[in-house]
């Protein structure tokens, strides 16, 4: 029996160009990953942590070019949730979604923690509770942005990353004289880390891999828009390269920074709090910390934000084919934003950010997410030969990797990420059921 789809509904303007694009992909992509994950990173790999760096990068490079045909492809709203029940099944469609909705609203509780964590020394204010309600906040104010719509959201997001870039690039210049003196020692990628709790060199740079995997995963929310941009075939794989390529370079000069100018950031002292800030604290006062943290609220707020326009999309795909409530597949009365999928995304984020658990939430993230690519690099195989824009081997790489890296988190971690998948299936299995039930009668 073929797989439900949505026959009929109102489609979202397209208004979003490769510009638009672009700066969509960069606000998702840089924010908790540079800002708290690369000195999460760092503590399990050490300086070995540019070898994690590089390596997520090809993964993220082969997922991404995948992603691009396949959004090329197919530009609806719904990213590998609608790519899966295209080209594979309705289960794996279905776990795509899932994943994309479990994965990506652990990442936006992180990104709402985390402005929190840089917003409140900045006040002088302290303790958890006001961290959560910080979070929670943050959470409100950018899901009103985002019920405006994507012209607005866009807008915005522009603002937040050139913010974001400079500060950045301010980084990398306090750092600059020490990089100049030490860069030669950043070569000893795997000299020992002096911690008994740190785990063997190369399982610790797996791990980070994993993790820092996540970090440049944002481009896909372009493919997620795939209905809003104009002229999808050729400006969503261009975005997507050109979002990755200025990532990769930015990540690399920021990690080369930080580990040359404080040798502390690669003996994991670094893997809690705000590294970065840590950094250009010790290079260039107080001052400079001060605009590193302001940068890092500001990325924070950029993540959040494009993290809740692409988590509604996928929840508005989900509900157009009844794989959520069908009041989820509605655009509102100006036929311009998902209102309902973006009420459900901010409650979700918005518990998600009272637990208040930013490395459990970030661990799940990552097995959830390269579950998700997996799925991806998989329908990106049965893409047809006059459609196929790349290569079928880096379709083949990128399955591979992400199964394998899939299971390199914390047991604990995959263990329940398992387990949600099952609780996901049997779900759809019942849905699903009753769908065929109730056409039977």
């Amino acid at each position: 029996m073929a797989s439900p789809t949505a026959t009929s509904h109102a489609s979202l303007p397209r208004v979003v160009g490769v510009f638009g694009a672009v700066m969509m992909g960069l606000g998702s992509i840089i924010g908790t990953g540079v800002f708290v994950t690369l000195g999460i990173a760092a503590g399990l790999a050490g300086s070995g942590v540019i070898i994690a760096l590089a390596l997520a990068a090809l993964l993220a490079a082969a997922n991404g070019l995948c992603s691009a045909q396949l959004a090329a492809s197919h530009p609806v709203s719904g990213g590998t949730y609608e790519y899966g029940y295209r080209y594979l099944n309705a289960p794996l469609g279905f776990t795509a979604g899932w994943m994309f909705l479990c994965a990506k609203s652990a990442s936006a509780a992180t990104a709402a923690l985390g402005f929190a964590a840089y917003l409140l020394p900045l006040l002088e204010i302290g303790g958890l509770p006001y961290h959560r309600w910080v979070g929670l906040a943050a959470v409100v104010v950018l899901t009103v942005i985002v019920l405006a719509g994507a012209r607005r959201s866009n807008s915005v997001n522009i603002v937040v990353v050139f913010t974001t870039l400079a500060t950045l690039l301010f980084f990398i210049a306090i750092c600059l004289p020490r990089v100049i003196d030490n860069s030669g020692d950043v070569w000893n990628l795997f000299s020992p880390v002096h911690r008994d709790d740190q785990p063997p060199r190369g399982s610790g740079i797996l791990e980070a891999t994993a993790l820092m995997f996540v970090a440049y995963t944002g481009y896909g929310r372009i493919a997620t828009l795939g209905e809003e941009v104009r002229e999808p075939r050729k400006t969503i794989p261009k975005a997507i390269i050109i979002a990755l390529l200025v990532t990769m370079s930015l990540y690399v000069a920021v990690a080369w920074s930080a580990i040359a100018a404080e040798p502390g950031f690669a003996s994991g002292v670094g893997a809690k709090g705000a590294a970065l800030e840590r950094v250009a604290v010790e290079t260039g006062g107080k001052s400079a910390g001060m605009v590193l943290a302001i940068g890092a609220v500001t990325a924070m707020l950029g993540v959040l934000l494009n993290l809740i326009l692409g988590l509604s999309r996928v929840a508005l795909a989900m509900g157009r084919r009844r794989d959520l409530p069908a009041v989820f597949g509605r655009l509102d009365a100006s036929g311009q934003t998902p209102s309902s999928a973006v009420l459900l995304v901010a409650l979700i984020i918005g518990g998600l950010v009272m637990i208040g658990d930013v490395k459990t939430t970030w661990s799940f993230s990552a097995f959830t997410v390269l579950v998700y690519y997996a799925i991806t690099n998989l329908a990106a195989l049965r893409l047809p030969r006059e459609e196929r824009l790349y290569p079928k081997w880096i379709a083949v790489a990128g399955l591979a990797g992400c199964g394998f890296l899939a299971f390199w988190v914390e047991p604990k971690i995959w263990a329940v990420g398992l387990g949600v998948i099952a609780v996901g299936l049997i779900w759809h299995a019942l849905m699903h059921r009753r769908g065929v039930d109730s056409r039977g009668d």
